[in-house]
């Protein structure tokens, strides 16, 4: 039979069945705990009632758990003169409920995996009520050095629970895997897709780019340039428009206005902006991917030119 882990309270006593295995077989969880100076043991009881099925935690405490059993976690650390405990869950408002609250929550509970621990409460309650005491077994392995603390052998009731309750929770775990699995393949393949649409939508952008502007017809009314606010009403139409580049838009849209071309080093634009270099090549690629801006080739010092994309 399985033999529970041992550990000494606050006082040095000895814990026949350690308190997380007790737990974990009554609860089905490893749910948090404070364990005091004098080896009482509180838990935070919406952590119990979630594991439990109770919905309305308030409801079960006032139901289920005498006063006597349940206090805040700023009483409960108080009494002690201890701190409240590092961690956004715990508040000093935190209901918690003693062993014997949980164990009372436990017993109202209807979830079948709570029975075997329930049928063990009502063995050990009709073993006192005949006999007077309940004693667990000890087990058969003797300590390996003198003076070392007796195992007792681990009720098969409580056993069998947290076996059972392992073996669903790494079903549990295993199914989570595959579908961590299968969520990371789909991801792989979303991004896949999205990667060559924008490869696609580059090397169009690219062929457009080298497409001779259309010149007006003889006796055909002269292309009137657009304003600065006509530009940018109109790109904020074409794209979702970024901090960035809308920075970007703000430094070239009157030199696109008034010239009909921007020949400014990136340098120079990346100055005026506050961005990087990369970040206005990126900005200006954007504009270009939506058709905002065309490239013309570049100046004899390597600045890039850019003309308004206009039909």
């Amino acid at each position: 039979m399985n033999e529970p882990r041992k550990r000494p309270d606050a006082e040095g006593r000895r814990q026949a069945i350690d308190i997380s295995d007790f737990v974990y077989a009554a609860t089905g969880a490893r749910v948090r705990r404070l364990t005091m100076p004098d080896g009482s043991h509180w838990f935070p009881a919406v952590d119990v009632c979630k594991e439990l099925g109770h919905s309305n935690s308030r409801k079960a405490l006032a139901d289920h758990v005498p006063d006597d059993h349940r206090e805040t976690l700023e009483t409960v650390t108080g009494g002690y003169g201890l701190s409240i405990p590092a961690g956004r869950g715990w508040r000093r408002d935190l209901n918690l409920i003693s062993l014997q609250g949980l164990i009372l929550l436990v017993n109202a509970c209807t979830k079948p995996a709570c029975m075997p621990f329930k049928l063990w409460v009502a063995e050990v309650i009709e073993t006192v009520q005949r006999e007077g005491s309940y004693t667990l077994e000890k087990a058969e392995v003797q300590p390996a050095e003198p003076g070392a603390p007796v195992a007792y052998a681990m009720p098969e009731q409580v056993a069998e629970a947290i076996v059972r309750l392992e073996a669903h929770n790494l079903r549990l775990d295993e199914e989570l895997a595959k579908g961590q699995r299968e969520s990371i393949e789909l991801q792989k393949a979303t991004l896949a897709v999205q990667q060559a649409m924008v490869r696609a939508m580059e090397r169009i952008a690219d062929r457009l780019d080298g497409l001779p502007l259309p010149r007006p017809l003889p006796g055909a009314d002269p292309v009137v340039p657009p304003t600065t606010e006509a530009l940018l009403a109109d790109w904020r139409q074409r794209l979702s428009v970024t901090a960035d580049v809308w920075a970007v838009a703000v430094v070239i849209a009157p030199v696109l206005a008034e010239k009909g071309e921007l020949r400014e080093p990136l340098e120079s634009i990346a100055a005026r902006t506050g961005l990087s270099v990369h970040r206005v090549n990126e900005c200006l690629r954007l504009l270009r991917k939506h058709a905002c801006i065309r490239s013309r080739g570049g100046t004899e010092d390597g600045a890039p030119v850019y003309v308004l994309n206009q039909g």
